[in-house]
């Protein structure tokens, strides 16, 4: 099953940005601790070691993917229950990633932001990063998990194109 692609790349003062958005039925602070904390981070995206407060680093290990080994990922900034900043370096590039999160009246609304370096890479991270927050969808759900081929490749023309509409 195709999933229909949620995020868009805006051009900002600083450069192009990925935005994706999704809405939870679960209140802020149960979100909050599915981005930060590193059991509820697991069922969605990777565990994690370390002292995680604002300037240091901790090792990230990737739960879905296949023999990835833990990248150190900074925490720029931490300000409980509504903005997370981290940023990393591996073999696919520069990330640095914004998580906000903000009450609305059904529940919370989480704004995932990575701010691009290479938009030849959008076509690849757009649908990881749709699958990952409909991992963390379904992780506070308690739903299923979904499957990354409903989401790479046929998402990728659409973040290609979102790309160089951007350019």
């Amino acid at each position: 099953m195709t999933k229909t692609p949620t995020g868009r790349v805006i051009a900002t003062a600083l450069g192009p940005d990925l935005v994706l958005t999704r809405s939870f039925r679960a209140d802020i602070d149960d979100v909050w601790a599915s981005i930060t904390e590193p059991e509820r981070t697991g069922r969605w995206f990777g565990t994690w070691t370390g002292d995680g407060a604002p300037g240091n680093t901790i090792m990230v290990t990737m739960t879905f993917e296949e023999e990835g080994p833990a990248i150190g990922m900074r925490i720029d900034k931490c300000e409980p229950p509504h903005v997370l900043a981290v940023s990393a370096e591996d073999e696919y590039g520069s990330w640095r990633l914004e998580a906000r999160l903000s009450t609305e009246t059904a529940g919370t609304l989480l704004t995932f932001t990575q701010h691009i370096d290479d938009l030849d890479s959008v076509s690849g991270t757009g649908p990881g990063w749709e699958y990952y927050l409909d991992n963390l969808v379904a992780a506070i759900a308690g739903s299923p998990a979904p499957s990354f081929d409903d989401y790479y490749p046929e998402l990728k023309e659409y973040y290609a194109k979102a790309a160089d509409a951007c350019r």
